[in-house]
């Protein structure tokens, strides 16, 4: 069996427009989002139309490089709440600075047919990332496979 790589490279594949700068915002559930998409990727919107809702991962490029050194830390900093390793939560404190969150998608921006290689948009609502967030990829939500009935939570995260 062949080792996996301990490093990846990976593009952006676009990037956010919200008008938000403040990483630290508590709601975001308002919040309009345009992601922008590179050149060429306008043709990979094809049917994305159809799904009310859709994946998006992002790259908190905002993260300080201390703070992703981190292994462990209080949810949303709040020192009330007990101490969790970096993969228990959903913050910047983590090894690779990922952030995945399902957005309502409020509208896609297709390129115009004269002019395929262009990237194209997405409209979105409730998307956590702020302006300039490089966008890594866009996955549609199929509640099928994506929600879980019954999943568990810690008594600490249940509201």
């Amino acid at each position: 069996m062949e080792t996996p790589p301990t490093e990846l490279r990976i593009r952006a594949i676009g990037v956010v427009s919200s008008g938000v700068r403040d990483a630290g915002r508590r709601d975001w559930s308002g919040v309009r989002s345009r992601v922008e998409l590179g050149p060429g990727l306008g043709e990979s919107l094809l049917g994305l139309r159809d799904y009310s809702h859709v994946w998006v991962l992002g790259w908190l490029h905002l993260i300080p490089g201390e703070l992703r050194q981190r292994r462990r830390a209080h949810p949303a900093g709040d020192e009330r709440l007990p101490l969790q390793g970096a993969l228990a939560l959903r913050g910047g404190a983590r090894p690779n600075p990922l952030a995945i969150t399902v957005c309502e998608l409020l509208g896609v921006e297709e390129p115009p047919a004269d002019r395929p290689g262009e990237g194209g948009a997405l409209i979105v609502s409730g998307l956590d990332l702020v302006d300039g967030t490089p966008v890594l990829d866009v996955k549609p939500y199929i509640a099928a496979y994506d929600a879980v009935p019954g999943a568990r939570l810690p008594r600490w995260a249940r509201g």
